[in-house]
């Protein structure tokens, strides 16, 4: 017999190999119906898999959120099954569930089209009404590699050659079609339901080395309603829509070539919007005690191999040689040269905590694949800072950063929805007492700070524990956006030390923290976070004054100079072209303010002030435009009290 305990704590006794489908049947009719999973002590297992041994148990429906999964990864098996039988001759080889959707790559001479999409789709749909059963079958592992050999899987033959001898092979029948799969899987293809939709095609080494062939790769999103579906279609539409390299293109901001991959260009409203936030950031940290620093961009390797870089991150590292037989390295990060700034002469504990930032531009190799816009890149400028302090002063520089990294990101459109606290990865420097010892404390910390932290198990860098901060932005999509990472490995590596309060030298603790995380890809996610539509004070160019008629051009033209010298960032439209013409331009290009002048306001020294988005424009004198939208344009950090004249511009009451 094994004993089973239930969520409402009830135990109960069942003879050995039931079923969960068994003990469904046993509670309800009505439960054994809905059910899709079962899960034993954290396990999911199939529904009809017999139990090998006790444990807490829950049976799960089709519509609790943990069965997401695996209907995405059924999904992708009934995509599978849809493309072998319409398209005969192709190999499957992997297709796991992914967030929001699954995928699954595809050996096949002839290229898919997106015009196979809708055809593989019907295909799926018609499999689902098939409602076929799903069998897990354990085979024996030499007649599993003989058969899918025999059939042309040659890829899944592959696999299992390369499973450790030790493996449980598995199999996964729906109906006559088969795969090789772990699992767990549901019931049958009928509960995989028809909210799914095939999104992109693309392409895909075969084990993501490109030393191998390439595949073919479909990509589909599934859901456990229709409503589901159609939700995140929206969402996924609005996303395209807010796309940064589509809107960094009409706004002019940056590009990226193929002789520079990974690399920005930034043009120069990009590079304005650029200056705008480093200048906030600088000033936000002068005010939080860091003083900044700037590190070389090039070092030996013999550094990089005492700080233990070269051993866990050698390949991410852009290397070269000299003629003198030197090996160098592109700095893949900054905090190694902090370190060597700190061992420049004695310090005390008196001097602690030291808190040392640097706008470091940085190089990592990616492969060219994973590279996307801003998001994903091989040069980039991290708003990074350490802090050396004491162990009593871990707790209190904690709370600090936090309080900093939720007052920046809020200034800056984005709400903090969760933290995460990423703990020991596999690879790994440091004992097990280490980790135990830095993960307690920054645990701990982080509640000081009134933040319960989410476990991210096995997520922390091969030196250190680190809090993440996850944030959303206007459609719902969450980023991690900000990092405090808690070492002891590297002070010990690299020398650091300190005079203690008794004479002893003392190793410092080093918090790596950053905010933004690194600027090109924050300022993607501020792009897409406000489509481009940037509160004024970020916005590269602020106002627009425009023309009606050519004889108000001399008129546009002080008037732009009366705004810049208010401190506005200002272009002139003069162009021969109308005002329609004009205003539907500089509106696609996210200008926030177009100031509309004609004959009539250069009699008067007004505009006719037009917010984006809105078709009221408010008359102003041209004083109160500069001092109401200097006002408005104030970053965060420097804003003061609206002035008497503010309200003036205010074109929803307009």
């Amino acid at each position: 017999m094994i004993q089973l305990q239930f969520p409402d704590g009830a135990v109960k006794d069942f003879p050995e190999a039931t079923t969960g489908r068994q003990i469904a049947e046993g509670l309800s009719m009505s439960l054994a119906k809905k059910a899709a999973l079962i899960r034993l002590d954290g396990v999911m297992l199939d529904l009809d898999r017999p139990l090998e041994h006790g444990g807490k148990l829950e049976i799960l429906t089709r519509d609790h959120p943990d069965v997401l999964e695996t209907i995405r990864h059924d999904a992708s098996h009934v995509m599978a099954q849809a493309v072998q039988e319409l398209f005969p001759g192709t190999q499957v080889t992997i297709g796991p569930a992914i967030e929001d959707g699954f995928y699954y790559d595809f050996a096949r001479d002839e290229p898919f089209s997106l015009d196979d999409l809708p055809r593989i789709e019907a295909k799926m749909r018609e499999i689902v009404a098939r409602n076929e059963p799903i069998k897990r079958e354990v085979w024996d592992r030499d007649e599993a590699i003989a058969h899918f050999k025999d059939i042309g899987e040659a890829y899944k033959a592959e696999i299992i050659s390369d499973l450790p001898e030790s493996e449980t092979i598995t199999v996964y029948r729906q109906g006559a079609w088969k795969d090789l799969c772990l699992g767990p899987h549901l019931p049958s293809t009928g509960m995989v339901g028809k909210a799914f939709k095939l999104t992109k095609l693309a392409g895909a080494y075969w084990r993501g080395d490109h030393r191998n062939a390439q595949l073919q790769r479909i990509y589909g999103t599934a859901w456990a309603s229709e409503a589901d579906l159609e939700a995140y279609l929206h969402r996924i539409e609005e996303a395209e829509r807010r796309d940064h390299r589509r809107v960094g293109r009409a706004m002019d901001l940056f590009h990226m070539q193929e002789e520079g991959r990974g690399m920005v260009f930034w043009h120069t409203k990009g590079w304005t919007l650029w200056r705008t936030l480093e200048a906030y950031m600088r000033r936000r940290l002068d005010a939080a005690g860091y003083g900044e620093v700037k590190t070389p961009q090039v070092l030996d390797r013999t550094f990089w191999e005492k700080s233990g870089h070269w051993e866990k991150y050698r390949p991410n590292m852009f290397v070269c040689e000299t003629e003198e037989g030197e090996v160098l390295s592109l700095k893949p990060m900054n905090c190694p040269g902090h370190v060597q700034i700190f061992n420049m002469g004695q310090k005390s504990y008196r001097d602690l905590p030291m808190r040392m930032a640097e706008f470091g531009a940085c190089h990592r190799y990616e492969p060219s694949g994973s590279l996307h816009g801003l998001m994903r890149v091989r040069g980039f400028t991290q708003d990074d800072a350490h802090i050396f302090c004491r162990e009593d002063q871990i707790e209190e520089e904690t709370e600090k950063f936090v309080r900093l990294t939720h007052l920046i990101h809020g200034d800056l459109g984005m709400k903090t929805d969760h933290v995460a606290l990423a703990t020991r990865p596999p690879m790994r420097a440091g004992s097990d007492a280490f980790w135990d010892k830095a993960e307690g404390q920054l645990l701990s910390a982080s509640r000081k700070a009134g933040v319960e932290p989410v476990i991210a198990e096995g997520d922390g860098a091969f030196y250190a524990p680190k809090l993440d901060f996850i944030v959303k932005d206007a459609i719902g999509r969450t980023w991690t956006c900000g990092t405090l990472q808690l070492d002891y490995v590297l002070p010990e590596r690299l020398g650091a030390e300190y005079v203690a309060e008794d004479g002893s030298k003392q190793r410092p603790v080093m918090l790596h923290r950053a905010i933004l995380g690194s600027f090109e890809r924050f300022i993607g996610i501020l792009i897409e976070n406000y489509g481009g539509a940037f509160p004024l004070w970020l916005a590269p160019v602020q106002v627009v004054v425009a023309t009606i008629t050519s004889d108000a051009a001399d008129y546009a033209q002080r008037a732009a100079e009366r705004l810049r010298s208010a401190g506005l960032r200002v272009e002139v439209d003069v162009r021969n072209e109308k005002i329609n013409y004009k205003v539907r331009e500089h509106s696609l290009a996210k200008v926030p303010v177009i100031a509309v002048v004609g004959r009539k306001e250069a009699e008067t020294g007004q505009l006719a002030l037009r917010r984006l988005g809105s078709d009221r424009q408010a008359i102003v004198t041209l004083d109160e435009a500069a001092e109401g939208l200097s006002q408005e344009a104030l970053p965060p950090d420097l804003a003061r009290p609206a002035a008497p004249a503010a309200p003036a511009l205010n074109l929803e009451e307009a």
